[in-house]
């Protein structure tokens, strides 16, 4: 903390900014992802984010823009909402349900007018983003900006990240969103790999957990 001159007002100080880059520059999957985010970028044309869940929100741990420019309000380091971003719905919906109970609680607030401010509809697209393995946010946090994104998961099998690629609606229109989806999935795919994740061991511990 800091002290403001004289005066009874304190301040966070640089020392805890500087902590902050410690912490992140130590985090596994923000180190790893680094080499694909530049290849999606490279790719698609498009801004990528890395995504974290603190628990409500959805925080940004790493960005690259677009060539083409892009209007985000997403930056590193602040949360955003979990269920009307697309990197945020790739977390959420992997949560335990009284998680994703809090985060309805809290209130879903219309961004735009295609925001899912019902509940009931939320849980519906979640379970959705669980069977395909990706999320899209189509323009409901930003006007005129979509978003496709895709679960990172590490050696437990669990999803501890996210991978997006936004872009203005007019770059990134409907008819796009199955081949951006596919390329993100591939790319989150490689960078669970290289955290540890093994899909035939996971698919083989859920099958013996069924079986007993």
């Amino acid at each position: 903390m800091e002290q403001e001159g004289e005066r009874d007002l304190y301040r966070l100080g640089l020392k805890l900014l500087e902590l902050g880059s410690v912490v992140l520059a130590n985090m596994e999957v923000h180190r790893e992802a680094l080499p694909f985010i530049e290849e999606l970028v490279r790719e698609t044309g498009e801004t990528v984010h890395l995504g974290v869940f603190d628990g409500t929100q959805v925080v940004s741990i790493e960005k690259m823009d677009s060539p083409h420019g892009l209007a985000s309000n997403i930056t590193i380091g602040k949360g955003a909402p979990a269920y009307c971003t697309g990197v945020g719905k790739a977390l959420l919906a992997f949560q335990p349900e009284a998680v994703v109970d809090h985060v309805c609680r809290l209130g879903l607030v219309a961004y735009t007018p295609q925001t899912i401010t019902d509940p009931a509809k939320l849980r519906k697209e979640l379970a959705q983003v669980r069977t395909q393995g990706y999320a899209v946010d189509n323009t409901e946090h930003q006007p005129d900006v979509r978003c496709v994104a895709a679960p990172i998961r590490n050696y437990t099998g669990n999803v501890i990240a996210s991978l997006s690629v936004s872009g203005p609606a007019t770059r990134i229109p409907k008819e796009r969103i199955p081949a951006l989806a596919a390329r993100v999935r591939e790319v989150a795919r490689q960078l669970s790999l290289r955290l540890g994740y093994s899909p035939k061991a996971h698919a083989q511990e859920g099958r013996t957990s069924k079986s007993r």
